[in-house]
């Protein structure tokens, strides 16, 4: 039998929060288990048969004890400096490779790879990664981007921004915008089909078969979409398609569309057409600010969706296709949900341009 131990003295929050520990599925294992230790202890079960009941040496019962009674529940979560595993890598190595990562690169390539980066450090490519993923660096991946030096750009910005946060009482806006050259690509083979296992597979080269013209007014208060395709991409187009938003919409209210700079926007006939028509109204934004248009968006969802695995044999098959999709599309609507300022995206352009300028 062992001798009784004089119980540890604990108040009664203090086994209240000690208790939680353990009934709570989120406490680390060794929290857990020092609570264990005082609770036994504070029942007043000796020292020798608490290491016994759980395990542990009973050096290590005496020390959670001990560290209890000088610092409460709040000692049982702190290791203390020098114990633990100990770092394989000096901190000075790793800071080093973030700082090669961000300011440098190799003689024969233009963005580090984990080997490359690894042979310089003498390190193991997984523990570049590991460091990579820690601060998140990929310098594998790149993103495009261009600044607007419209000189305009703050005015259009708010103008557009204006319409997607405060739309105007009984008016319509449409995001309007073409997406010109849409391919109609036949595979030379069949496709492979989706297995368990394997994914499908289609050959690298293909037969082309004419192309199309999407113009398309994506209602920005809806989700619906106006679409039309045809074979050119020229003002006589975009005026007949300006004419089947006209005939589709209520004559009553205003229209309001958001389109971008290209001349045939601003071809004199589609400016004659547009003061004939008074309810219509245009917003350009900024030069190279295609982002700020939602109908992008929404021709990058049916690329992803309908076109780019798609095989058609035809023009007039992509187009079926095209307004398939745009059908399917209305039945169950989603509009684009602005959410960004007009003073968050300034702020955010303005860093960039601080950014191009330092270098850093």
């Amino acid at each position: 039998m062992w001798a009784a131990a004089a119980p540890v003295a604990i108040s009664p929050e203090d086994r209240d929060t000690l208790m939680q520990w353990l009934r709570a599925p989120s406490t680390p294992q060794g929290v857990a288990l020092r609570a264990s230790i005082v609770l036994l202890a504070a029942d007043g079960v000796a020292n020798s048969a608490i290491a016994s009941r759980l395990s542990v040496s009973r050096p290590t019962v005496i020390l959670w004890r001990e560290r209890f009674e000088a610092g409460g529940p709040q000692a049982l979560t702190e290791i203390k400096e020098g114990r633990g595993r100990k770092a394989s890598i000096p901190r000075a190595k790793i800071e080093a490779i973030v700082e090669d990562t961000l300011k440098g690169k190799p003689e024969d390539a233009t963005h580090w790879s984990t080997r490359a980066m690894a042979k310089r450090h003498g390190v193991s490519h997984v523990f570049v990664k590991q460091v990579w993923d820690a601060v998140g660096l990929k310098p594998h991946l790149v993103r495009s981007f261009k600044l607007s030096n419209d000189p305009l750009f703050l005015e259009k910005l708010r103008d557009v921004v204006g319409l997607y946060l405060n739309p105007p009482e009984n008016a319509l806006i449409f995001s309007v915008d073409e997406k010109s050259q849409i391919q109609a690509l036949d595979r030379t083979q069949p496709s492979l089909p989706l297995a368990r296992g394997k994914r499908q597979t289609m050959t690298h080269d293909y037969k082309r078969n004419g192309t199309t013209t999407l113009f398309a007014a994506f209602d920005v208060l809806k989700g619906e979409v106006i679409g039309s395709c045809m074979g050119r991409h020229r003002h006589q187009e975009f005026l007949r398609f300006l004419k089947t938003i006209d005939a589709r919409t209520n004559a009553d209210l205003d229209v309001h569309c958001i389109v971008d700079n290209y001349q045939t926007h601003k071809h004199p006939s589609v400016q004659r057409w547009v003061k004939r028509h008074p309810r219509f109204r245009f917003h350009f934004i900024p030069t190279s600010s295609s982002w700020l248009n939602l109908v992008e968006r929404w021709f990058g969802e049916i690329t992803r969706k309908r076109i780019r695995r798609g095989a058609f044999s035809s023009v007039r098959e992509l187009e079926a296709a095209i307004y398939q999709y745009i059908d399917h599309h209305n039945k169950h609507p989603r509009p684009f949900v602005w959410t960004k300022s007009v003073d968050e995206i300034v702020s955010k352009v303005e860093h960039c341009k601080a950014i191009l300028k330092t270098g850093h």
